[in-house]
């Protein structure tokens, strides 16, 4: 049977993990609302144009 508390013991996470996790937090990632902000400010760039 499996030992449950026995194999807690041996885990560890992988670096790989631990590595992407950081990469993901410190990245500036752009998101729906950044993008809708971008595409109106374009468009009234425009309509100032015209």
């Amino acid at each position: 049977m499996i030992s449950f508390e026995e194999e807690l013991k041996k885990f560890h996470p992988s670096l790989e993990v631990e590595e992407a996790e950081a990469a993901i937090y410190n990245q500036d990632l752009t998101d729906m609302a950044d993008l809708l902000i971008k595409m109106i400010q374009e468009s009234e760039q425009k309509a100032e144009e015209v």
